[in-house]
């Protein structure tokens, strides 16, 4: 479960950044991501949440250090 979410979430990443280079794993920070900035976290969170329809706190999202951290959020949401 944890690679589909993964995978589905490196598709977001590409289609909200509109490049279809973007390789995430779970390792990746925002910081090593060409034009992933504060406003495209922004509509990256979103799109995700409206994607697994699932909400994300402001903490949760300020807390999210990698992309792991993002597919644990997910799954742990979508376990409920």
């Amino acid at each position: 479960m944890a690679n589909e979410i993964l995978s589905q979430i490196n598709d977001i990443i590409r289609k909200v950044l509109d490049s279809d280079d973007i390789v995430v794993q779970e390792t990746t920070t925002a910081k090593e991501v060409p034009d992933w900035d504060s406003l495209s976290h922004v509509q990256i969170v979103a799109a995700i949440e409206k994607h697994f329809k699932i909400t994300f706190t402001s903490r949760e999202i300020h807390s999210f250090k990698n992309v792991g951290e993002m597919c644990a959020a997910v799954a742990a949401k979508r376990a409920k």
